[in-house]
Parts: structure tokens; sequence; C-alpha cells
């Protein structure tokens, strides 16, 4: 089993253009599409298409179009009621792969709402082999409550993944986490690196400053890293060693939610029993495949290219 938490989930919307944004100007949509959202049911998604057992935890009232969505889907999830419908966030996809993307705030949870689905958490972690903690916080939630949520976790012994940003990212790497998920900008956040010089780095496709960063992180965290890198892949620092991994070619629609795909390809390689860099090489696989579907599709085996994964062995890079 293989739990995911979406604090802030929603219905994912997606425009797709056939020439280029042009903001202030009248546009219409070649195609448009609707879907389950937000980063936890999207690493459930592709889990299950996977055949992996999973069970996406999240608010949303009876009768919200998400659960509606998710029961569509045959996706297995429980939900604790909230009073206001699911968000909905869009995404403007243009014919180059470029994706804007607007997200709303989020349904208000208030004290009784969020110690509901605290509790809904802890009751169904038990025998799971990962729970998740993923995307934003709505409105009405601290901070650290990922953090408050995986010292619960950690301490009744479940392995714990995060992929969020901003404070609460900084907040759940201030203690024990076996697997985060940040992209450069998230990594140089946590570790005082500098963003610019890291994205000045790997333009030069020189890995060593991300590498650096994500060593420090591991020390942190006591777990492991998963730093993604968009196009240029991903690297992987666990205590044991460091990987990079290139992805395939691909023509990429839509870039939203292949991060998700990559944590989710990344947990069912672990969970099957793969090693680390066959772990890495199953998150670039999946997520370069999620980035040449349209909207947030997710990716099922069928369309990984895994032997056209390149990985390659770092270890002692960086210091």
């Amino acid at each position: 089993m293989i739990l995911t938490v979406s604090a802030n989930p929603s219905v994912d919307r997606t425009l797709e253009l056939a020439t280029p944004l042009r903001r202030g100007e009248v546009q219409r949509a070649g195609v448009v599409r609707a879907e389950p959202g937000g980063k936890g049911v999207n690493v459930a998604r592709t889990v299950a298409a996977a055949g992996l057992s999973t069970r996406a935890l999240l608010p949303a009232r009876t009768g919200d179009p998400l659960l509606a969505a998710l029961d569509d889907l045959g996706l297995p999830y429980d939900a604790v009621p909230v009073d206001g419908e699911v968000r909905s966030n869009v995404t403007i996809a243009e014919s180059d792969g470029t994706t804007t993307k607007i997200n709303a705030p989020g349904v208000t949870l208030t004290a009784a709402q969020l110690e509901s689905l605290s509790t809904l958490i802890r009751t169904h972690a038990n025998g799971a082999e990962w729970v998740t903690l993923c995307g934003s916080l709505p409105p009405g939630v601290p901070e650290d409550w990922y953090r408050t949520v995986a010292d619960a976790l950690v301490t009744a012994g479940c392995r714990v993944a995060v992929d969020t940003s901003g404070a609460p990212l900084r907040a759940a790497a201030a203690g024990r986490v076996d697997l985060i998920k940040p992209n450069e900008d998230e990594l140089a956040e946590l570790t005082g690196a500098d963003a610019a010089e890291l994205r000045d780095s790997l333009s030069r496709n020189d890995l060593r400053p991300v590498v650096t960063a994500s060593q420090a992180l591991v020390e942190q965290i006591g777990g492991s890293v998963l730093a993604t890198l968009g196009a240029r892949g991903a690297v992987l620092v666990t205590a044991a060693g460091t990987w990079c991994a290139t992805p395939p070619p691909i023509v990429p629609r839509s870039t939203v939610g292949a991060g998700d795909s990559s944590l989710a390809g990344f947990l069912i390689a672990q969970t099957r029993g793969a090693s680390a860099p066959e772990c890495l090489r199953s998150a670039v696989a999946y997520g370069s495949a999620a980035a040449a579907l349209a909207g947030t599709a997710s990716p099922t085996p069928d369309h990984l290219d895994l032997s056209g994964v390149t990985i390659t062995e770092l270890s002692g890079a960086g210091r």
C-alpha cells in the first residue's frame, strides 16, 4: 500500500492552445480537459495504473465533482467532509510544451476538520509501505502541519515521503523524512544555496552544486533526496551513494504533474524491491512519460521508456 495525502486537492482543468498564449487577447482552446488533481491524487493515480495498492486521503464533501471523478476512475480514497467545493486549477498548455498554471487557494479547513484528516492518516498508515505528504496546504492549516504528521508517522515506524514547497517544505525538512523531492529552486531554499547559481550550473551540465546541496539535505533529514530537474533529469542522493539520470527524448505536451509521476515512479520501483539507481531510472521514466501526455494524465507502464534513461553514478561528487 502506498498511501497518499493531498491536503489541498483540486479539479485540474487544462486548455490546449494551438498557438502561443497572447496576453490580453481572445483565444480559443482546441482541447479542454478536466481531471482529478492534487499532487497526492496524481501519485495515487500513477501507482494504481502500475497495479499497486494505493489509497488517496483528502478533504472533500460528499458529492464534490472531484470525488465523482475519482469514482469514475475507480481510485480508492477516503475523504473528510469540508464546507465548500474543492478548488479548480487552470493550466494553459501551448503547442511547444510551455505550460502556465493558475492555482486557486482551496477550501479553508477548520481545526476539527484538520484533526479528522490527521486521524484518517494515522488510521490508514498502519501497514502502508509509504505515506506521501503532497502539495500545498489550504487556508486554515498551520505551515508545520506536514512536519507534525510526519513526526507521528515516523514514531509509528512508517516511511514518509514529502513533496511540497515554501514554508511547509522548510518545516517538513526540519526533522526526519525518508524521502524528499525538491526541484532546484526548492533545493536552494532548503539548503541556503543560490538558486540562480544552481540553474546556471545546470545549464552548463554541471551537477556538482545540485549534488552538494542534496548531500547537505540528506544529512539534515536523515533520508534520501530525489532532486527533479525537468528536462535535465534527476539526481538521487542516499546515505549509500549518489546517481544522476538523463531522460529519454520526448515531445513535451504538459509538464503539469510530471514531478508527481516521478515520485510515483520512484515509490513503485522501491516498493518492488529495486535498487536505488533503478528507482531513479523508474522516476525519470515516469516523469518523462507524464510530460509527453496531455493535461495531468497519468502514465501507465506501457508509456515508459526505461531503456532510454541513462544512469550515472556520482558517488563522491560535490565534496
